[in-house]
């Protein structure tokens, strides 16, 4: 596993393609049911879909690396106020981070679908670093 992410950091280059980081984003807040609270929709369609412009949830002040990719999917519904569902469908797209001992970050895929969607999204989210959180286009907040 070692040599595995040393493999994988080699590869990495020292410039992020991350286009959307911003640290001095405010940390997001809870709703009481555990979900962040969104206050804004995108309207760059690239916001989510695009692997140089993933959803930054960052996970500092949580004890499960998850729990806040968890947070914001469970916030949303498809386009019509619909539940989603969605399952982590691969780990992609390595980048450099100084939040990692590792010196590297990695972006997670998420699939989301709902009842009547021919077509899954795939969502590409990212642990380590933060921005403001928005609501992807094409899905919208759950009520």
């Amino acid at each position: 596993m070692a040599m595995l992410c040393v493999a994988m950091v080699s590869c990495v280059s020292t410039k992020s393609t991350l286009k959307n980081v911003d640290d001095n984003a405010p940390a997001p807040r809870l709703k009481a049911d555990n979900t962040f609270v969104i206050n804004v929709n995108s309207t760059d369609k690239k916001y989510g879909y695009d692997k140089d412009y993933p959803v930054n949830v960052f996970f500092r002040d949580t004890k499960s690396e998850t729990l806040n990719i968890e947070r914001f999917l469970n916030a949303l519904a498809g386009p019509k106020g619909e539940p989603i569902s969605y399952k982590k469908i691969e780990t992609c797209c390595p980048f450099p981070t100084k939040r990692t001992e590792i010196g590297a970050g990695f972006l997670d895929v998420y699939e989301v679908t709902w009842e009547g969607n021919t077509k899954p999204l795939k969502l590409y989210l990212n642990l380590y670093e933060k921005s403001v959180l928005m609501v992807p286009v094409g899905l919208t907040l759950k009520r």
